[in-house]
């Protein structure tokens, strides 16, 4: 199974087209993620990352279900299981 997550694009730290990166967000934990699959992605957008690799923009509401999906998951857990 594949797990790709949302993250908040911080900073471009690569503007080349074929090595363009950024520092993006996940939760206040930053990571540099490749973003050559979405050149439209600027400061701000939400993507979703996979392995480093930013795969797809999605909106503000959709990265915020998402978040509110997995924070349900973790409440659902046992005691000790999260």
């Amino acid at each position: 199974m594949c797990l790709a997550i949302p993250g908040k694009i911080i900073e471009i730290t690569v503007e080349d087209p074929i090595m363009r990166a950024g520092k993006v967000s996940f939760g206040g934990i930053l990571k540099e993620v490749n973003l050559f699959c979405v050149p439209e992605a600027g400061i701000g957008d939400y993507v979703i990352v996979h392995a480093g690799l930013a795969i797809s923009v999605i909106d503000e509401e959709e990265a915020e279900q998402v978040f509110k999906y997995l924070a349900d998951i973790v409440e659902s857990q046992p005691e000790g299981d999260a």
